[in-house]
């Protein structure tokens, strides 16, 4: 996964979030114990601290502290993840594919933080969208890419979308109840061990 995905992931992030910005941010986010506002700072933040985290290499480097308020109107949050997108994107694209960047799952490459970003603005729209009564279905090509890339070992014999929420925690899948906790493979695809979590 690339740069490309994530701009691809926040259009559709920030196409729903920014027609919904008169509505009310204080209700809860789906099933989080945060609300609206707070999954959407988390967004914005994340996408900052992973183009640090990939630009500083290896090591965790924890002298640099990334703040998003979440007491800001929606369309600031909203502008807040546009401009995380923008820097994650362009330090992806800064990146030879071989740089790898500090993450408590596994050292990730570019690839790893591009699906990860994705992952995040994906499942959080759609959980800031179920709390402020909206649908929310993604491009099911980019949701397969970000599945495969961060969840090798989930089931193929479902539709994207509802796997990559269940591999997030979600939601049931057929018959499979919901993972109550989960994790990414975000380091190069070819050293995982094929295990499960």
């Amino acid at each position: 996964m690339r740069s490309d995905d994530v701009r691809s992931a926040a259009a559709a992030c920030t196409g729903l979030l920014g027609g919904a910005v008169g509505r009310d941010w204080s209700v809860r986010a789906g099933t989080l114990d945060m609300t609206v506002s707070e999954v959407v700072a988390h967004v914005a933040q994340v996408l900052l601290f992973y183009a640090a985290d990939l630009a500083g290499g290896p090591a965790e480097v924890d002298a640099l502290e990334v703040q998003v308020r979440a007491d800001r109107p929606p369309a600031t949050l909203v502008a807040a993840v546009r401009a995380g997108v923008f820097v994650l994107a362009a330090t992806i694209d800064a990146c030879a594919d071989d740089v790898r960047g500090f993450h408590p799952e596994g050292a990730a490459d570019p690839s790893g933080f591009a699906a990860m970003a994705c992952d995040e603005l994906l499942v959080h729209t759609d959980d800031a969208a179920r709390g402020l009564g909206l649908a929310f279905e993604p491009d099911a090509h980019l949701a397969l890419h970000v599945l495969r890339r961060l969840f090798p070992w989930a089931p193929h014999d479902e539709r994207s979308w509802p796997t990559l929420r269940w591999a997030n925690g979600r939601a049931p899948l057929g018959a499979r109840p919901p993972l109550e906790s989960w994790r990414w493979h975000c380091a190069p695809l070819d050293e995982w061990d094929g295990t499960g979590p």
